[in-house]
């Protein structure tokens, strides 16, 4: 199984464009956003993190469906604004998944060879047997960082701002792969002022 970002829908970008100039307004405005206004956005944007010029980022939300390993995963999580909808549970699918193929390729085949066993070992004791919940424990605990799942997860851009700043040359190539997905959000260089990895 390899990190996947699909099923992306992003929304707010003309309220959020246009919400960038309220601090100069006396009255709020309901106008359609014309050029100025994303002129005004893209200077705002790209200003460093942090600073609070770029916080109309936060109204450009952002929801996709991420398939990543547990060792990604651990990294995401420190985002305070990359939020779980909801994802696969362990507990409750663990034992419908193939390990081999839920797993990233550079996962030890040896590794996966004792996920397999300790299934097996699972799956052979009754449901009564009081060894069957420690061997659940185990089974949970010997999951190797490559296994994957997905879950629904919501965001926005000025949150990506900063993840992708952060990641962009980052070891893991999930990252690049992020980023890469970053760069394909609709005026996503342009309003967050991100410069990609090599330019």
């Amino acid at each position: 199984m390899e990190f996947n970002i699909k099923n992306t829908e992003v929304y707010g970008i003309e309220k959020a464009v246009k919400a960038s100039g309220n601090p100069m307004r006396t009255v709020i405005q309901s106008s359609p956003c014309d050029e100025k206004d994303f002129l005004r956005a893209n200077k705002l944007g790209s200003t460093r993190s942090g600073e609070g010029h770029d916080n109309f980022l936060k109204g450009i939300l952002v929801q996709m469906d991420v398939t990543a390993p547990l060792y990604w995963w651990k990294q995401a999580q420190r985002y305070h604004w990359f939020d779980f909808v909801s994802s696969q549970s362990t507990m409750h699918c663990l034992l419908k998944f193939d390990p081999e193929t839920q797993c990233v390729p550079e996962t030890n085949k040896e590794i996966l060879a004792i996920i397999r066993k300790l299934i097996e070992e699972y799956n052979a004791l009754d449901n009564e047997d009081p060894k069957k919940k420690a061997k659940w424990r185990e089974l949970v605990a010997s999951l190797p960082c490559g296994f994957c799942l997905g879950a629904t997860m919501t965001t926005n851009y000025q949150q990506l701002k900063t993840m992708y700043n952060q990641r962009k040359a980052h070891k893991l190539q999930e990252w690049h792969v992020f980023c890469v997905w970053c760069d394909s959000l609709p005026h996503f260089k342009e309003l967050t002022g991100v410069v990609p990895l090599g330019e």
